[in-house]
């Protein structure tokens, strides 16, 4: 009874492991076994059983076996395939390496042929790249830039970076702009143009009068082209220079086609006007002397009235004196009338006591014609005096502001170097004139002095042999 309770326990135990190796059958690819019935009553129908699993594990043994040696097989090839595929693609690496070795060995070589046969060409490309950047600076500040398109700014902006050589039609451009300007620098031409006031207005069109690439002019105002603005346009100068040259301007713009006319021009393309407009004007210039200036001139005034007056008094007297000179009987209205007077008042005097009046009303008649000549001497002789104390005090100011601010700036110390230049001028400019007046006016007063005293002699002579 034992025997077969053992017997029982085994059979028991290896279909637990024919289960377990069945379950994992059914993990594969192998079909699975039929379950196990669980009614089994005797060891005989159990004994069978256990065959039939026996056959049936056989078979999914045989399955699973050949589904590994399959799967086996596939995977080899597919290791051959991929250990294939690396060879090819080794070879292939090697073969585009040699080409690539190959090509960098021609490229180089290329190189150096177009090195070779560029020559030249590639110092030309440097000269037109500075070409064409110096022709846009030109371009830019041009007059001509108010007419022609700013589209050749860009061009030439371009052609001045360009890292490529250009193109035929680019230097066939660059040539065109070129000729264009020289062109456009020998016409007088009148087109229509934007205009910027001097208050900052835009007229959006103006007729303005071009005469070369020098000066530009409308309604009779110098213009200017400001090419610094966010937007370059024309500008009319906020100062402009004399009435001369704007009429100038004028006739210029009313000149009918074909004729000539006189027109002032800037050869540096503006900047000689634009310092021409900023030198000051003869107010300004004499602004600039300050009191001591002002008091030049008024002394240069009163100098050239009293010169003015006094040569007015001798005129008359001098016509007085010759119309008594054609004359028979004295005049009192004239100088040489009075001296003549005395002889016809005292004509029993003896020869001392007349030649005594006449030298007394001689020296009463001198002191007349001789009256402002010495206030005019001083007056010449104080203008350059104060002409120096304004040199002096302009000299003081200049060196105090080098005191103050050093000498970086030269226009700290304009305002005191314009002071004594400026007073030094005014009075050399005042004495000059006053020196040349009243040595005319005291050569005409000793000029009619010395007739008197002609006359006066003169008459005592007649009366010395009449005695």
């Amino acid at each position: 009874m034992n025997k077969i309770k053992y017997a029982l326990l085994f059979v028991l135990l290896w279909l637990v492991v024919v289960c377990g190796g069945i379950a994992v059958a059914q993990d594969s690819d192998a079909p699975a076994p039929p379950p196990i019935p669980v009614n089994i009553q005797t060891l005989d129908q159990l004994l069978k059983e256990v065959q039939r699993s026996i056959t049936i594990e056989g078979k999914i043994d045989q399955d699973r076996e050949r589904v590994f040696t399959r799967n086996r097989n596939d995977q080899q090839r597919l290791l051959t395939d991929q250990r294939n595929a690396r060879i090819r693609q080794e070879q292939r690496s090697d073969r585009l390496k040699d080409q690539y070795d190959t090509n960098e060995a021609a490229l180089a070589d290329l190189s150096e042929l177009l090195r070779e046969r560029m020559g030249n060409l590639g110092e030309m490309f440097g000269v037109v790249r500075q070409v064409a950047g110096d022709t846009r600076g030109t371009l830019e500040n041009s007059l001509t830039s108010s007419q022609v398109s700013g589209d050749r700014l860009d061009f030439l902006a371009d052609l001045a970076q360009r890292k490529a050589l250009p193109t035929i039609p680019e230097l066939e451009a660059l040539w065109y702009e070129i000729q264009r300007e020289i062109v456009e620098s020998g016409r007088v031409v009148t087109y229509e143009a934007p205009v910027r006031e001097p208050g900052g207005e835009m007229t959006p069109a103006r007729t303005v009068t071009r005469v070369g690439v020098f000066n530009a002019v409308s309604d009779g105002e110098f213009l200017v082209w400001d090419a610094l603005s966010a937007n370059p346009s024309l500008a009319e100068l906020k100062r402009q220079p004399a009435r001369r040259y704007r009429g100038m301007a004028s006739d210029l713009e009313d000149a009918e086609p074909g004729t000539f006319e006189s027109m002032a021009i800037d050869p540096t393309r503006g900047v000689l006007l634009s310092r021409v407009v900023e030198a000051p004007t003869l107010g300004e210039r004499i602004d600039q002397g300050g009191l001591i200036g002002y008091v030049i001139i008024v002394i240069g005034l009163i100098g050239l009235a009293l010169a003015m007056y006094r040569w007015m008094r001798l005129s008359v007297a001098s016509r007085g004196i010759k119309r008594q000179l054609k004359a028979d009987a004295p005049d009192a209205d004239n100088p040489l009338g009075r001296v003549m007077m005395v002889y016809t008042e005292n004509p029993q005097a003896d020869l001392d006591t007349l030649e005594l009046k006449l030298d007394e009303v001689i020296l009463k008649e001198t002191a007349p014609l001789e009256k402002g000549l010495s206030t005019l001497k001083t007056m010449y002789v104080v203008a350059p005096l104060m002409g120096l104390l304004g040199t002096v005090t302009g000299m003081i100011e200049t060196f105090q502001m080098i005191t103050l601010f050093g000498t970086g700036d030269p226009k700290t110390m304009a305002g005191g170097i314009s002071m004594a230049l400026v007073t030094t001028v005014l009075g050399l400019t005042v004495a000059i004139p006053l020196t040349f007046l009243h040595s005319l006016l005291y050569s005409r007063a000793q000029e009619l002095i010395r007739i008197l005293e002609e006359q006066s002699a003169g008459i005592v002579a007649m009366i010395a042999e009449r005695r």
